[in-house]
């Protein structure tokens, strides 16, 4: 978590840190292309390039990397393709394998690491991992980085429509989903430094069972504020961003089920495609003089066929997905923005306590400054999480919309190319029949 200096003096009204307020965020699957090329400027006017945060007694907050000096001497570029970024750690997740014991069946994933940074003793790892594990790493990521955004894991359970969780189709999708999880982690600047996550990375064995009931500090406090207390209002930026999540998660589930029925219509309409074409085949045998066209006819629904087939494969295997992920983006968004308001309500409380005089005991102003601080890291940790998952929501939808634009039009092509290749052959039988006449 990121560490802010205590402040000094009486207890002050709670303010907001950081950034200038959230203005009205579009949403980014609006038609206007301002909405996803627009810059993090929009949202903080007055702010360009990367600025530093500043909390109200005027404490700078670095959200950036730690700059230990192991990594900044060795934040050598690994790969060329990174549009002109330098990063010193890429995982990658693969080579899904089923294992059967007399126990259990499951499956785990090769986790390659390489890295520059000094903090790990090997400059690669291969190890491999199964989700349980990927769901321990989370869950000491919540424990200990309580005002951070936590990137999700695909859900445990079978996917909605997918019978068999080891069929080749639902591991490759949960690998794909494991494999963003861990890249989200290791792009973030503090996330990625954290010792559970270095752990996951490279210790052969992970000790589960250690420091799992012990929380730290922040999480005591956001665990057992109390529970009767409401805070009064959430700052405007903040109030902001609950309103967004609420109409994102309609758009998406409107989105999604949509697509689902579009899927479910595309599947029906191939059914009837593979039974129509060998229709054709079949009558041209009967027909001498029409035998070409025929199965031309017949060879040109098979192409559309796997047109469709391919196409409807891309909305499940990309489309559906990328949906799914930021359904549960946004309810993890939702829990920090809850844990955000617990600490406000018990800063708030204690506040009460001093002002009303109901406690007179001089550890308590300490211990409301304590508690207004963790509201201000709390406070600068989210704002900068949330332009990171904005940054990173324009990119994949802009992606994800401009890729199934590309893949529609490749499937009608092919369509339009498969009844094409007929021109030919129809117009060597119709001079065929002129020559007869």
């Amino acid at each position: 978590t990121n560490t802010c200096a205590m402040s000094a003096g009486t207890p002050r009204a709670l303010a907001s840190s950081g950034q200038k307020p959230i203005q009205d965020i579009r949403h980014p699957l609006s038609a206007e292309e301002s909405a996803l090329s627009r810059s993090p400027d929009v949202l903080h006017p007055g702010g360009a390039g990367e600025r530093d945060l500043i909390l109200p007694n005027g404490t700078p907050v670095d959200t950036s990397s730690p700059t230990s000096s192991s990594s900044l001497l060795n934040r050598l570029q690994l790969d060329d393709d990174l549009d002109g970024e330098t990063r010193d750690l890429f995982v990658t997740v693969e080579d899904p394998k089923k294992h059967v014991s007399t126990m259990e069946t499951y499956i785990t994933y090769r986790v390659c690491t390489k890295t520059t940074r000094t903090e790990f003793d090997l400059p690669e790892y291969s190890l491999r991992r199964r989700y349980q594990d990927f769901d321990w790493l989370r869950n000491k990521l919540e424990e200990s980085q309580p005002t951070h955004l936590i990137p999700p894991l695909p859900e445990k359970f079978v996917m909605k429509g997918v019978v068999d969780r080891f069929s080749e189709e639902f591991v490759e999708t949960r690998r794909k989903a494991l494999d963003k999880f861990l890249k989200r982690v290791a792009d973030h600047p503090v996330l990625s430094f954290n010792e559970h996550f270095n752990a996951f990375l490279s210790a052969k064995d992970l000790n589960k069972r250690q420091g799992l009931a012990l929380l730290t500090k922040m999480g005591e406090s956001v665990k057992y504020v109390t529970g009767g207390y409401k805070v009064r209002a959430r700052p405007v930026e903040f109030a902001a961003m609950g309103d967004y999540l609420d109409l994102f998660t309609q758009k998406l589930g409107t989105i999604d089920r949509i697509a689902q029925r579009i899927i479910k219509e595309q599947s029906e309409f191939l059914m009837e495609l593979r039974e129509y074409g060998p229709v054709y085949s079949s009558w041209s045998s009967f027909e001498e003089d029409l035998h070409d066209p025929l199965e031309g006819v017949s060879g040109c629904v098979s192409n559309c066929s796997s047109a469709l087939e391919e196409l409807t494969e891309d909305m499940s295997e990309d489309f559906l997905p990328v949906l799914r992920e930021y359904v549960l983006y946004i309810e993890s968004m939702k829990n920090v923005l809850k844990k955000r308001d617990q600490v406000q309500a018990e800063y708030e409380t204690k506040l009460e306590a001093v002002v009303f005089r109901e406690d007179k005991k001089t550890s308590v102003p300490a211990d409301v400054e304590k508690c207004q601080d963790r509201v201000e890291c709390f406070n600068a940790d989210l704002k900068a999480d949330w332009d990171r998952w904005e940054n990173n929501k324009r990119q994949d939808f802009r992606q994800l919309l401009t890729g199934m634009s590309d893949k529609n039009i490749q499937y009608y092509e092919k369509c339009l190319a498969a009844w094409e290749s007929l021109i030919p052959l129809l117009q060597d039988k119709q001079e065929a029949k002129g020559e007869t006449n």
